[in-house]
């Protein structure tokens, strides 16, 4: 027999930021071989409960006091020697510049991995025992980079873990926010230094033609000018590579410049060096572009916030000094500065920085505010509003729910920077690419310095044949085709309100064949509606509809609310009778009293059991009928009196069908509703939002095995509420969140995540995705392609200046072609 127990991965491993993170694997391979243990995995997080660690025992050889024991242990030991950082930074800006100090941080004692992205994001796994986060910030200091924004949660002490783990936010002085270390003038060094270089250049190549009477020093000097502000920052990524052992495209630049220099070929050497800086430089400010796209989100929200004083007073504080219950007041006009809901007035509100949504969506006052307060995860979207939205023409009150640090945009920025650091499957075959390609153009380039040996030429114009192969042959262009596209989909997601974690889910969603839709909340409303309405003959519809809002009115029950609510609509002229002495007759209906008579409504099943009298033939009728078309069926029976059967259906969203039919036309070949409700209902809404398939009576472990079923004949993605299909999203190639703002859950759990509740923004992130994937393809293409032109045409004579042009220039259509994401339209 086995036993199983269950453990919060939060307590458990509190710096650890997702469940697929290292940490849990090492905290599963410390568990796994004690004996007694049968299994150790994780279950994802569900509705408000978080991913927690699983563990399948034999009871007979282990108590749960000592698993328990054994796994806090075990947790705390690997906490306290493992920790995760994640800082946003300056001073790089560019992938050669990324991948150098990548490897410098893998190389220190201690780091286990280090990704740095060229937008500036930095992340870090590392062993606290034999390196300290100051030392990891020293060493970045070291390279000229400045750490902006740290996030990183503290060591914990064993007795410590039960409590919540938020990470610490702290700002770094003002003076390290200079952009000092990007050279000797600041942040435009190398933009002078490619126009000093170009300017000298210009200035010897005019002697030389122009002015026949000069000494060759002059020019000679201009050239070596040249090389010196041109080869400047060259040089010093040449070195941090070299002390790597490393050989990336900036040695081979050099190299090649100092093979011209050598040759006397002083022109050509300048050339090469300033097109290749100019390259840099562009590329600099072009994935700075890229950068300011997403930092731009972070500066949505305002600095200052007017809070409104329990005495009645009003003062102006830092959005940092709001505490959760403040009462924040917002003008017309304003950008909204925390997370929280509406106590006073009504607005339109524009959603748009953090959904996406393009119309403004009303916003009113909550009538429980004591009621909102206690459960802040639950409220209703008409009264939920977020940190960076704009308010419209109406003044409002809104209380504070979240800390500045934890308000739904804050975690999206921070996943935004977190996702930059994750490497699509592109860009990683194109670094093992590089890692075996550069190797070989160094050993193709020294063949080709002995080719005088062969064939009958001086040496100097073989070694000027492998240097001008080396500019060929150089991946500049590959470098940067995968990252600069990536950064620029994932920013340009973000603007639209939609959430990509990262490289991989951005190259997948673009690559699906299929999509399994989650019924309840995501093709439909959620709330069910009143659909038909059947009185037996001799009844009024208004009569029996007066008499189930008088009952229902007094229920709670999703479908007794949507029967008070609409049903208001059929009395006519009609008044609610009093009811009373309400029964809940748990999973069938209700009983109460109206005017002196039992009345009963419920399910056709709670008629015929348990004494109840069974239903009229033309009531069985009426239910069948309604069955056939997907309705859920409640009967109304006054006495022993059939009065009618009301059809419940939950409604499709507007969006549903467009939606659907747009993912048609985008190639999505086949789309399915899983659902847990029976098949006809299914197959109900199905049909209405021009579904093919539907899945229906699934529990929740079969809408896992149905995705499985489905990802072993396609690329498939599972779009759900990010709740309670948290388990078949984790299964799915990309598991898509919809309505993600405010919700936790939704955030965590998905590779994608709509902010906004409307399935419309579905198309654009796969059409998005499908062009980013486009643009890779064209950037490695031309990549490529050029090397594999210049090649060739460098060894039968192409010299270096023609080489360095072509060389260059492929590399600004890549860049340029990767920012054309950031205006994408669908």
């Amino acid at each position: 027999m086995t036993d199983k127990a269950q453990f919060d991965l939060p307590i458990l491993l509190p710096d650890v930021p997702d469940a697929a993170d290292a940490c849990v694997e090492r905290l599963i391979a410390r568990l796994t071989p004690r004996i007694g243990v049968d299994e150790v995995h994780v279950l994802p997080a569900v509705d408000e409960a978080p991913a927690k660690l699983c563990i399948h025992y034999d009871p007979d050889a282990l108590s749960l006091a000592t698993i328990r024991t054994e796994v806090h242990a075990a947790g705390a030991e690997i906490a306290q020697q493992f920790g995760h950082l994640l800082w946003q930074t300056d001073g790089v800006l560019h992938t050669r510049r990324a991948r150098t100090i990548e490897g410098r941080l893998g190389k220190l004692p201690g780091v286990l991995e280090a990704v740095v992205n060229p937008a500036g994001a930095v992340r870090v796994e590392f062993e606290r025992a034999k390196i300290t986060e100051s030392q990891i910030e020293s060493a970045l200091a070291e390279m000229g980079v400045a750490a902006a924004e740290p996030e990183m949660a503290p060591a914990r002490e064993v007795e410590e873990l039960a409590s919540e783990a938020r990470p610490q936010e702290r700002a770094m002085p003002e003076a390290e926010h200079e952009h000092a270390h990007e050279g000797p003038l600041g942040a435009n060094s190398e933009l002078l230094f490619v126009l000093v270089c170009g300017a000298l250049l210009g200035a010897g190549f005019a002697i030389d033609k122009l002015w026949q009477a000069a000494p060759a020093w002059l020019s000679l000097g201009c050239y070596v000018g040249a090389y010196g502000f041109g080869g400047f920052f060259t040089l010093r990524e040449a070195i941090d590579n070299l002390r790597l052992k490393r050989f990336e495209i900036d040695t081979l630049m050099l190299v090649a410049a100092a093979g011209a220099a050598a040759l006397g070929a002083w022109a050509e050497g300048a050339l090469l060096l300033f097109l290749f800086s100019l390259g840099h430089a562009l590329e600099h400010y072009a994935m700075g572009r890229a950068k300011r796209a997403i930092e731009a989100l972070a500066d949505l929200a305002p600095r200052t916030a007017l809070v409104r004083r329990p005495d009645g007073s009003t003062a102006e504080v830092g959005v940092e000094e709001l505490a959760v219950g403040d009462v924040v007041i917002v003008k017309p006009d304003e950008r909204i500065a925390a997370d929280g809901f509406v106590i006073k007035g009504a607005s339109a509100i524009n959603q748009a920085p953090v959904t996406g949504e393009s119309i403004p969506v009303d916003k009113r006052a909550v009538t429980d505010p004591a009621q909102a307060r206690a459960n802040p995860d639950r409220l209703d979207a008409a009264s939920r509003v977020f940190a960076g939205t704009i308010n419209g023409s109406g003044a409002i009150e809104i209380e504070v729910t979240r800390l500045a640090s934890e308000t739904t945009l804050a975690k999206v920025v921070r996943m935004v920077n977190e996702a930059e650091t994750q490497k699509s499957p592109t860009q990683r075959f194109t670094d093992r690419f590089e890692r075996v390609f550069v190797p070989a153009v160094l050993g193709l380039a020294t063949l080709l310095l002995f080719a005088w040996v062969v064939v009958d030429e001086p040496f100097r114009n073989s070694f000027y044949r492998a240097m001008a192969v080396l500019v060929a042959a150089s991946p500049c262009a590959l470098a940067i085709a995968t990252p600069s596209a990536v950064l620029s989909g994932v920013a340009r997601a973000a603007r639209g309100g939609v959430l990509i974690k990262g490289g991989a889910p951005l190259e997948l969603l673009g690559s699906l064949d299929a999509i399994a839709f989650d019924k309840t909340g995501t093709l439909t409303s959620g709330e069910p509606r009143i659909r038909q309405i059947i009185p037996v003959p001799g009844v009024a519809k208004e009569e029996l509809m007066a008499i189930a809002v008088a009952v229902e009115s007094l229920s709670d029950h999703p479908l007794a609310q949507a029967i008070a609510r609409d049903g208001k609509a059929h009395i006519g002229t009609y008044t609610d009778p009093p009811a009373t002495d309400l029964n809940s007759l748990t999973g069938r209906g209700v009983s109460a009293t109206v005017e002196g008579q039992r009345i009963l409504i419920g399910k056709a099943e709670m008629f015929g059991a348990d004494g109840v009298e069974p239903l009229s033939q033309p009531m069985a009728d009426a239910i069948e009928q309604l069955r056939q078309t997907g309705h859920t069926t409640m009967v109304v029976r006054r006495g022993d009196q059939d009065l009618g059967a009301i059809g419940l259906m939950d409604t499709p969203r507007e969006a549903a069908r467009t939606t659907i039919e747009r993912l048609h036309a985008m190639g999505i070949r086949r789309m399915i509703m899983i659902s847990g409700d029976n098949q006809r209902v299914a197959d109900a809404i199905a049909k209405q939002v021009g579904l093919d398939e539907a899945w229906g009576d699934l529990m929740p472990e079969d809408k896992v095995d149905a995705i499985r079923k489905l990802r072993a004949e396609a690329q498939v993605a599972m779009l759900g509420d990010g709740v309670n299909d948290a388990p078949a999203m984790a299964s799915a190639t990309v598991g898509i969140a919809m309505g993600a703002a405010g919700s936790d859950v939704a955030l965590e759990t998905a590779d994608v995540a709509l902010m906004a509740d409307d399935l419309a923004h579905l198309p654009f992130a796969v059409g998005l995705s499908r062009q980013t994937r486009s643009i890779i393809r064209q950037n490695v293409f031309v990549s490529l392609g050029v090397v594999a032109l210049l090649v060739p045409a460098t060894i039968f004579g192409l010299g270096i200046g023609p080489a360095v042009a072509m060389h260059e220039g492929s590399t600004l259509v890549v860049v340029f072609n990767a920012l054309r994401l950031l205006a994408y339209r669908e």
